[in-house]
């Protein structure tokens, strides 16, 4: 349950009344979906429920934190808001940017939970009146298409059963997929309907048993073999080593050159893995938040990484 001091707090920030940041960062680093769910409730004026019941942030209070937050409002958004509604903007952002932005669509159907994907897709269809399938499958074109939508109508396995023998086989596949030639001319990946099929079927403790035997037989990681297909590559990488993805949107988020697009996915990672034990990954970082990190931002990133919530 929500303290009533809590919810002053996070009132007067969205009221634009002022902002005591560091009762707000606290707010945000040390709380869990539950208490913030209470929050929600206790600021009925910014937290809405349309027409089907379904919980949603007010647009106008998003401006008023545009205004008012200024560098970090995108954490405090995405911190906030409910995880499905999160999420499902999230998706719609990334696809009316396009294929640049398509890594985002992946990171989202292969760094959730089964049920957290399906409540994504849920809060998709009462935000838009639509689903992600059909927007996905009327605005991305080719053999990222079939990816793209397999990927998001995936509700994975989740159990800790593995068919070794089937795994081999799949290694076996997936390899004679990647290094297929058509004559002269190679074939991508990924418009190998076997790719796909295991990609976007399989459960994460398959396919991680998948990715040893891959490499028991190639000398190389899956990853290593897909160099020329990004998209296919931060796949694999998301179901099969994700602490190896993590680590990379850190690490070129954190340079000095480190475009926005790259703040903006370091931004979405911290605040979105909640599940996920991120600390390990920035303790490497911590030198460079520090350094290169302003303001409430920094305490909000140092925040959220340090609090032991797992």
């Amino acid at each position: 349950m929500a303290n009533p001091c809590e919810v002053e707090v996070l009132n007067n920030a969205l009221s634009g009344i002022g902002v005591d940041e560091k009762s707000l960062v606290s707010i945000l680093t040390k709380s869990q979906n539950e208490h913030k769910k209470s929050m929600r409730k206790g600021c009925s004026k910014f937290f809405l429920e349309d027409e089907r019941q379904f919980e949603r942030w007010n647009d106008s209070a998003i401006k008023s934190l545009k205004a008012e937050f200024k560098l970090f409002k995108d954490v405090v958004v995405l911190s906030l808001m409910h995880p499905w509604e999160r999420d499902a903007r999230l998706l719609k952002k990334a696809l009316k940017k396009g294929p640049p932005h398509y890594n985002v669509i992946v990171e989202i159907a292969c760094t959730r939970s089964s049920d957290q994907l399906l409540g994504a897709r849920k809060a998709y269809h009462s935000l838009f009146d639509r689903s992600i399938e059909e927007d996905l499958a009327s605005h991305v074109k080719g053999s990222e298409r079939k990816l793209l939508v397999a990927l998001v109508s995936a509700y994975r396995y989740e159990g800790p059963k593995v068919k070794e023998d089937a795994a081999k086989s799949e290694a076996k596949a997936l390899l004679n997929a990647i290094k297929n030639n058509n004559g002269d001319h190679k074939k991508a990946a990924m418009e190998e309907d076997e790719v796909i099929w295991i990609l976007t079927t399989r459960s994460k403790p398959h396919l991680k048993v998948v990715y040893e035997q891959y490499k028991k037989i190639s000398a190389k990681t899956i990853t290593e073999d897909l160099e020329v297909e990004l998209l296919l590559k931060e796949t694999v990488e998301c179901l099969c080593t994700p602490q190896t993805y993590f680590t990379r949107v850190f690490d070129t988020a954190l340079r000095e050159d480190a475009k926005e697009d790259a703040k903006k996915a370091l931004t979405r990672l911290v605040a979105t893995q909640e599940d996920v034990d991120l600390k390990g990954i920035a303790t490497k970082f911590e030198d460079k938040i520090k350094e290169r990190v302003k303001g409430a931002y920094k305490d909000v990133l140092l925040g959220v990484l340090a609090d032991d919530r797992k």
